[in-house]
């Protein structure tokens, strides 16, 4: 099985289904997850709606109940169901079977101990894999038991539980579940809130027929778009293949990014807890430490990465810390990401304020920015020195990647990524003229290489 290590990521498993990612390989994992993990006692198991993630699912949990481990089968959850069943049910560990936006072929395995701590390649995940790959396991003195859970309507309450419902005001929202998980769960949420929700692409269907599940590409939010704007809705949510990531769109159809939404989140949450620390990742938007230093908050800059973020939110007792990407974390969720918690609070902040989602979005938009954008470029150190030469009057941080902060307050980021030959550019300036001047000239930089 050594030929199939590399399907073991930074955060996750992610592979091609059958020729990569197969039951024995599945099982296997279960066996080291049940032999890995430090805490003793039960682990969760959930699936997404992929043609093959219940077959999966199954191998997983064959694994894990070989290994000794009791296992709670949860069924057909969103990511962030399985981190709320690790936490709220003390329990050693969780799997969830996703590979959350990835097109259809691919499958994935996402894992956490326990407090719905992360499993990552340097927190865990290598040693799983080794153990996984080499199939040579510890004998267990007996083998495992099984039980089947619904967690829908504790998981429903936990959501309400970060607002106060009987504040919220009727509201007209498009919701597009791009054929996801969150199609499964937010009906649940529906008979509590008094929203008139527009279903969009609530089937559940792996092979995403109508579009990729994955609003960072705001491409993919076209049909949402023009619902909301056909129909003159108050605005929409769009979430990813499995759930734990949202994006609001506001009325005009236009998307509150995850710059936005870390400013706006990281506002309510200063107003129930003053004077706490927020963290946001390196990439994120200069509005998010302005709008936690005017609230009198103290913003951490952290590393891009689940990991990281947590580890940084743990490291200050954070009450909330966001990311670009649209993954918005919580620590009364033990500190993990919700896509359905983000998009409740958003909805609940405009309802309190009595503003459109519109006239938030430009609040907490202090200056024009570019969504990610990836190159493609074989030698990254080269282009990253390149650029760094080029703009001795910034300020350089390493954090992650390189950031540049130059004396006009315009600034950019660029990452390198661990598994393809790709730069993503980040950036924002006082001024559009600005931004497509700075973004032009990195853009050069980055292109004389190639």
């Amino acid at each position: 099985m050594e030929s199939v290590a590399h399907i073991f990521k930074a955060y996750d498993i992610r592979g091609k289904v059958g020729s990569e990612l197969t039951p024995e390989l599945a099982e296997n994992i279960g066996r080291a997850l049940a032999q890995w993990l430090p805490a003793e006692g039960t682990v969760a198991v959930g699936r997404d709606m992929r043609p093959d993630s219940e077959e999966l699912a199954q191998a997983m949990i064959r694994g894990l109940r070989a290994g000794g481990r009791n296992v709670r089968d949860t069924g057909l959850v969103t990511s962030d169901m399985i981190y709320f069943a690790v936490g709220s049910g003390e329990l050693a560990g969780g799997a969830m079977i996703t590979a959350s936006h990835n097109p259809g072929e691919y499958n994935g395995i996402k894992l956490c101990r326990e407090e719905a701590r992360p499993i990552g390649i340097e927190s865990g995940l290598a040693d799983i894999r080794d153990l996984a790959l080499a199939g040579e396991f510890s004998d267990a003195s007996t083998e495992g038991s099984l039980e089947v859970v619904d967690l829908s309507d504790g998981w429903i309450a936990h959501n309400l539980s970060f607002i106060e419902p009987d504040k919220l005001t009727p509201l007209k929202l498009a919701v597009d579940a791009g054929n996801g998980m969150a199609g499964a769960i937010f009906p649940k949420l529906e008979a509590h809130v008094p929203w008139q929700i527009s279903q969009m692409y609530f089937e559940l269907d792996g092979t995403f027929p109508n579009h990729e599940a994955n609003p960072l590409k705001f491409e993919t939010l076209a049909d949402l778009i023009k619902n909301i704007r056909d129909n003159s809705l108050d605005g929409g949510i769009a979430f990813d293949g499995d759930g734990d990531r949202a994006f609001l769109i506001d009325e005009t159809g236009t998307v509150l990014t995850g710059g936005v939404m870390s400013a706006m989140l990281a506002d309510y949450f200063l107003g129930k807890n003053p004077g706490a620390f927020i963290v946001y990742d390196a990439r994120n938007s200069h509005s998010v430490p302005e709008v936690i230093e005017a609230r009198g908050g103290k913003p951490v800059i952290s590393r891009v990465g689940h990991a990281f973020i947590k580890e940084a939110m743990r490291e200050h007792d954070a009450p909330f810390g966001g990311e670009a990407s649209g993954h918005f974390y919580f620590r009364d969720n033990w500190y993990a990401d919700s896509g359905l918690i983000a998009a409740v609070i958003g909805v609940y902040v405009a309802t309190l304020s009595g503003k459109k989602l519109s006239e938030l979005r430009e609040q907490y938009t202090h200056y024009p920015a570019i969504p990610e954008t990836n190159f493609e470029v074989e030698d990254k150190e080269g282009a990253l020195t390149r650029i760094a030469e080029a703009f001795p009057e910034g300020e350089h941080n390493q954090l992650d990647g390189l950031t540049i902060n130059l004396p006009d307050s315009s600034w950019f980021n660029v990452r390198a990524s661990n598994t393809e030959p790709v730069l993503r550019l980040n950036s924002e300036a006082k001024s559009q003229e600005d931004l497509e001047k700075l973004v032009g000239k990195v853009t050069e930089l980055i292109a004389a290489g190639s």
